[in-house]
């Protein structure tokens, strides 16, 4: 097996969580895997992105372009940064929660929806989902990236059961009952 998936976001979203719990799954499973995350101005809304690869035994820890299997996109554009990761036969997975960059939110640029939707198409395979709202509807806002984790642990070949002792073993006791609805309700998305 060879699992490539890229994980992008804003600073806040989960990514890395997310991220790392994917890495802890497979790493349970028996398999080889390698992370690299670029998170330079995170804490300030800036962009992030997590290369994990997943396989018998792996050489780098960078996707290939046009290589992802999936891309794991927390924030409504943020994949278009990556767009050249994208072959034929990748999926995504794409939250549709928008964080205005500063350019939009002051008005001097607009949010390039038109260029998203050519983009999207492109992929072979698109699961969309308004994980802030579901969230909400949980409880916490801060539980949306949870709800992404989610969709993606039912698109790829790991128990549910170790996705959720991931999950238990990597998000703070109070709140493991919260993390794991979360991650249910994107589980049966």
């Amino acid at each position: 097996m060879k699992l490539d998936i890229l994980m992008v976001g804003v600073g806040g979203q989960g990514t890395v969580l997310s991220s790392n719990i994917v890495c802890d799954v497979a790493l349970a499973a028996g398999y080889d895997v390698k992370k690299s995350e670029i998170h330079g101005m995170a804490q300030r809304g800036g962009s992030v992105v997590t290369h994990i690869r997943i396989g018998e035994t792996v050489d780098s820890p960078t996707i290939p372009l046009k290589s992802a299997d999936i891309v794991v996109s927390f924030e409504r554009m943020e994949f278009l940064r990556y767009s050249e990761y994208i072959s034929d036969n990748t999926t995504l997975i794409l939250n549709t929660q928008m964080i205005l960059p500063p350019s939009v939110a002051d008005g001097a640029a607009e949010y390039p929806q038109s260029k998203v939707d050519s983009v999207k198409s492109k992929f072979s395979k698109v699961y969309e989902i308004d994980a802030i709202s579901k969230a909400i509807e949980l409880g916490n806002q801060k539980i949306a990236g949870m709800v992404v984790l989610g969709i993606l642990a039912k698109s790829v070949p790991f128990a549910k059961e170790v996705w959720e002792q991931a999950v238990k073993d990597r998000v703070p006791p109070k709140t493991i009952e919260l993390n794991l609805k979360a991650f249910d309700t994107g589980f049966n998305y």
